[in-house]
């Protein structure tokens, strides 16, 4: 295949050794920066080096978007006028689903395939190999082109934005797990503990994830405003040590809501909750949407 990249840093830079390695051509690479290191991978490629979009895409089969999100839905519309339409647009940008909906419709405006690609993971660990979800109208040659770089990639069902939706909800997990390492280790580390609390934390690594987070979810609703109180005993050690509870105070702001929804739903005689995920979520929904 053709490839134009739009974007060469970590991302970018990562996929085209693959890509290069897996004897496909990367025809052109657009880049902010023109200097001469950025000229140099250029060149490594084979490729030509531009400062902007525009009528050398023509070549490509497929023109992949490693950009920063915030830019990717201004530098895809910029993209698609000069696209043939045979060749598929694949955005490996982590932008909002909203920006990708909006970036899809104006490919098939022009009769584009287009696909949302999420990277599920870190480049900097995995390389090549880190997981990719694809979603939208061109995923069967982006499969392709990941498949034969060496990357495992799957489809999922649904539109061009529901792979980046379930990327941003596993960095809800995996970013507030790094917060609250961060800030535990931290302060186990002030204290001398850090070996001693790997230990107490063993019996976690024996439960899979999935199972270890939907068991929160049951019992969050029945202990609560228990669990509040440890919280705020827990926030007070940092504080105690000289240290700035920032994850443990959104903790404790979301164990007290629970808390008042709580006294609120016994107030009014209905707290009697199935004891399932579904339920239990179904319950702490409304508690969590913006008033």
């Amino acid at each position: 295949m053709k490839i134009a990249l739009l974007g060469c840093g970590e991302v970018g830079s990562c996929y085209a050794q693959a890509w290069d390695a897996a004897g496909h051509a990367v025809i052109g690479i657009c880049e902010l920066r023109q200097d001469e290191e950025m000229a140099g991978r250029a060149r490594r490629h084979g490729a030509e080096l531009h400062a902007e979009p525009g009528p050398w895409l023509r070549e490509a089969d497929i023109v992949v978007s490693a950009v920063y999100g915030h830019a990717a839905r201004e530098v895809a519309q910029r993209s698609f006028p000069h696209m043939r339409q045979d060749a598929v647009y694949a955005d490996f940008t982590t932008a909002s689903a909203s920006d990708m909906q909006a970036a899809a419709a104006a490919a098939a405006e022009r009769n584009i395939g287009f696909t949302d690609v999420a990277i599920m993971g870190a480049i900097a660990l995995l390389a090549e190999r880190t997981p990719l979800l694809c979603a939208g109208t061109g995923t069967d040659a982006v499969l392709r082109l990941a498949e034969s770089g060496g990357a495992p990639a799957r489809a999922i069902p649904g539109a061009a934005g529901d792979a980046v939706r379930l990327k941003l909800l596993r960095s809800v997990m995996t970013k507030g797990m790094e917060s609250l390492a961060v800030e535990c280790l931290v302060a186990a580390e002030s204290m001398g503990l850090r070996a001693s609390l790997y230990e107490v934390l063993a019996d976690i690594d024996r439960t899979p994830l999935t199972a270890f987070i939907d068991s929160f979810v049951r019992s969050h609703v029945l202990h609560a405003q228990r669990r509040l109180a440890e919280v705020r005993e827990a926030r007070e050690q940092l504080v105690q040590a000289g240290l700035e509870p920032l994850v443990l105070d959104g903790v404790e702001r979301l164990f007290d809501r629970t808390s008042r929804g709580i006294e609120a739903a016994r107030a009014d005689g209905d707290f009697n909750l199935p004891d399932s995920v579904e339920a239990r979520l179904a319950w702490l929904t409304p508690l969590a949407r913006q008033h």
